[in-house]
């Protein structure tokens, strides 16, 4: 029985990254984003490992979507891993707080808190089945208060705060739910939080493999609750 995953945000950075670990892995995969184009180059890119992959596009915030990932999980057979990765910036250059638009807010908001947790609630019967691990992606703007990230930021301190309150909910169930900061990447997404900026010495996603190899060689009971930095030296201690 091959191990599945679910992957919003898996055409390209972090996602497909993570995507191309786990294919490697032998995994079975589901993989959405709201760019189908890039979502077929990122499938075509590991379709040589020779496990499942189902491309659904569409967008995380539209709960039909999250229900056709679903769906697309059952029809691999159940679902081990839910890496919530999918996530908005919001409007770049970043403005001030004061400034951030409120429908702006609100997508955030709707992309980076309501759409987890609406994908866990949906998946949850299938993670139950198999005792399974949820990852939210988190960053370090939910802690830093910097001038400019006060939108993103809320939304992930808010998906911290989720990650670790599901974490002690389903405790008794026999899922698990972490919270991870990948650091900063040489991303499109990093890149429009800095317009015009050389990102060049920000490392690729590939230097947080080593902390989701570690991640998934653990018993779940160890690291349910927790919050994690992917590129910290010492992955045990929560952030």
């Amino acid at each position: 029985m091959h191990h599945v995953a679910l992957i919003t945000g898996g055409s390209r950075g972090l996602g497909a990254t993570l995507a191309a670990f786990l294919a490697a892995q032998d995994y079975d995969l589901v993989l959405t984003s709201r760019h189908a184009d890039e979502l077929e180059a990122a499938s075509r890119a590991i379709a040589h490992y020779g496990g499942r992959i189902l491309q659904i596009a569409g967008d995380v915030a539209d709960e039909d979507h999250r229900q056709k990932l679903v769906a697309g999980a059952w029809e691999l057979g159940g679902l081990d891993l839910l890496i919530n990765n999918a996530s908005e910036l919001g409007p770049s250059p970043l403005p001030p707080l004061a400034d951030l638009p409120l429908d702006r807010l609100e997508r955030l908001l709707a992309v980076n808190v309501v759409a987890p947790l609406g994908l866990a609630q949906s998946a949850l019967p299938l993670l139950q089945q198999r005792q399974g691990l949820i990852v939210n992606l988190s960053s370090d703007a939910a802690l830093g208060g910097y001038p400019g990230w006060g939108g993103y930021g809320a939304t992930k301190a808010a998906l911290d705060l989720i990650s670790l309150t599901l974490a002690n909910e389903l405790k008794e169930h026999g899922v698990a739910v972490v919270s991870v900061d990948p650091g900063d990447m040489r991303t499109v997404m990093h890149q429009a939080a800095f317009p015009g900026s050389d990102i060049s010495d920000r490392p690729l996603p590939e230097a947080t493999i080593p902390f989701f190899a570690w991640l998934l060689g653990q018993e779940h009971g160890r690291v349910s609750g927790r919050r994690y930095q992917a590129q910290s030296t010492l992955w045990e201690i929560a952030a």
